[in-house]
């Protein structure tokens, strides 16, 4: 059950701290006082989408926490999430809304909204102010009769969705297939030509990094070569203009000096040393030109093989490992071509073969629907009829329609009621009202709250649309409802107010200039003049005050001297 509900920055509140009991928790208030905040908080803190303009004026961030104390099932259904459980099976959960993004924790450890939201199915069943209006379309029906008949009609829809995706994909690759006879030919032969182009290439798939380092191997090799045959040239003996010929050309012509002046002597010295230097040197350099290894026939080769694999790179794949797997993809291609009608004819017979798989699963599931059917509408009457459907006819159809199969099946699910004497049965949407549609959602949530285990059941003004005697008729349904749940309700009406184990009160004040909405528990004599307050009277007579306490007291004989079990505990309703 939820024992409390703490509210700080958020919208109109401050900071509020709500703790609930077991049985029925009713809230009421004026118009306009924020009660349909405490929903909305209770909303976010299960991962509603959050906003930043629910943070209060002036604050940096709203905080939602939520206190549940869990049963067995439902603690063997958090752990199922890998989500922390206490010891003592207590569940902390937090949010914090900040502008741009929220923190999500359950006990101290972080989660995602996503995983916030999956909870919230276990761990209480929400009614909106405007859930009723889903029983006006068609498609929700299918949705609630399988939420009846729970985990076993959810696994053959999953196995239904995943034989459906396999159908739809070969119908796809059948319709695809549809190519004139033109068409394919260009198709064969372009493939056929890739295909040829990446064979003749015989490609290894690590070759392509052998090649590149001996290329780049090689091609630094060809540099020095080349560099050490210009220096060879340049200081030799051989070329015309290289440094050996200049300085032995300029020594022949500085020896003869020797013989007019004895001071050209030293000089003739020094050039003949440059010279002796110089031979020296172009010797030492061709020994070295000699030594460097360089193949320039296997050069070219790894030059040419390398332009083959870049071409190749650039039509089908980064890597010879993608052109590769190209490769058979093209050749895949092909054989479908060559092979065209015989391709088309095992899709046509794995297409079948699928389908009946699919039938199959849908007969099942139509079986599953069709049995559950029978009790759900059994147990929706009676349910409807506790709150004053006196004279009412319903009934659930499950159509088969074969050739319109889909994820959930080839079932069309309709509600068909009549609510009045001698009307025939028609569909729920077409003849409903809103205060018929409240009470039949009431219907709805009492009987799966039975069926599903559900602990809290919380309603945001379920009272829309009635009065009265009807009124009344909710009002116990609510209250009986509460000897096995926790009930959680915003009201408008006294009659159901009047079933209140807790009462909270839910008002707007003007505190140091600022609005902000109080919600506190209210003793008996101020539930009772809250009762007078919600029958509409304009002046709070004794009569007033006394009609409401015989309300409250004939609400209470509902549940007078009832021991009921709640969660792990025995409690006895009746102040």
């Amino acid at each position: 059950m939820l024992e409390s509900l703490h509210v700080k920055n958020l919208a109109l509140i401050d900071e509020q701290e709500v703790s609930f009991s077991e049985g029925m928790n009713i809230l009421t208030g004026e118009t306009g006082t924020g009660k349909s905040i405490i929903i909305g908080s209770i909303n976010l803190a299960l991962g509603a989408k959050a906003d930043k303009e629910y943070i209060r004026t002036g604050a940096d961030y709203a905080l939602v926490e939520l206190i549940f104390s869990l049963n067995d099932q439902q603690c063997a259904q958090v752990r199922e999430m890998d989500l922390p459980v206490e010891e003592d099976h207590m569940l902390i959960l937090q949010r914090k809304i900040m502008a741009g993004r929220s923190i999500c924790r359950a006990n101290g450890e972080s989660i995602s909204a996503g995983q916030l939201k999956n909870l919230a199915g276990c761990l209480l069943d929400l009614y909106g102010q405007h859930e009723h209006q889903s029983l006006l379309k068609p498609a929700a029906y299918k949705k609630m009769l399988d939420a009846y008949i729970g985990e076993e009609i959810g696994a053959l829809k999953a196995q239904l969705k995943v034989r459906l995706a396999d159908y739809r994909k070969c119908e796809e690759e059948l319709e695809s297939q549809n190519a004139d006879e033109a068409v394919r030919m260009r198709e064969a032969n372009l493939l056929e030509f890739e295909i040829n182009e990446i064979e003749t290439a015989g490609l290894d798939p690590v070759e392509d990094e052998q090649v590149e380092r001996k290329y780049r191997k090689l091609a630094n090799a060809r540099k020095m070569k080349e560099a050490v045959y210009a220096v060879h040239a340049l200081t030799g003996y051989e070329e015309e203009g290289s440094a050996g010929l200049a300085v032995g050309h300029a020594l022949r012509e500085l020896k003869p000096l020797s013989e007019y002046d004895t001071e050209a002597e030293p000089l003739i010295e020094q050039l003949t040393d440059i010279d002796d230097l110089l031979n020296d040197f172009n010797r030492a350099i061709a020994q070295y030109r000699d030594s460097l290894e360089f193949d320039e026939e296997e050069f070219v080769h790894l030059e040419e093989r390398l332009d083959v694999l870049n071409h190749l790179k650039s039509k089908y794949g980064e890597r010879i490992s993608d052109i590769l797997k190209t490769q058979e993809e093209k050749q895949r291609a092909l054989d479908k071509l060559n092979h065209y009608e015989e391709y088309r004819e095992q899709l046509r017979e794995r297409i079948e073969e699928q389908k009946k798989e699919i039938l199959l699963l849908c007969e099942k599931i139509s079986n599953l629907r069709q049995s559950a059917a029978v009790p759900l509408t059994e147990k929706l009457k009676e349910a409807m009829i506790d709150l004053n459907f006196l004279d009412v006819e319903f009934s659930i159809s499950v159509t088969t329609m074969e050739e319109s199969f889909a994820a959930d099946g080839y079932d069309k699910v309709e509600f068909l009621i009549s609510t009045n004497p001698g009307e025939a049965l028609k569909p729920m949407w077409q003849i409903a009202s809103g205060g018929e549609l409240s009470r039949i959602m009431l219907a709805f949530k009492t009987v799966f709250a039975d069926k599903e285990g559900t602990d809290t059941l919380v309603f945001d003004e379920i009272d829309t649309g009635i009065s009265g005697k009807t009124a009344w008729k909710v009002s116990e349904k609510l209250g009986r409802l509460s000897r096995n749940h926790q009930i959680i309700c915003i009201t408008h009406l006294a009659q159901i107010a009047a079933m209140a184990d807790a009462h909270f009160m839910i008002e707007k004040k003007v505190v140091n200039e600022r609005t902000v909405t109080n919600i506190r528990e209210i003793s008996e004599d101020e539930s009772v003049g809250e009762l007078a307050r919600l029958l509409g009277s304009g002046s709070m007579t004794q009569a007033v005050l006394d009609n409401a306490r015989e309300m409250q007291e004939a609400a209470q004989k509902v549940k007078e001297n009832e021991h009921v079990t709640f969660g792990n505990k025995k409690m006895k309703f009746g102040k």
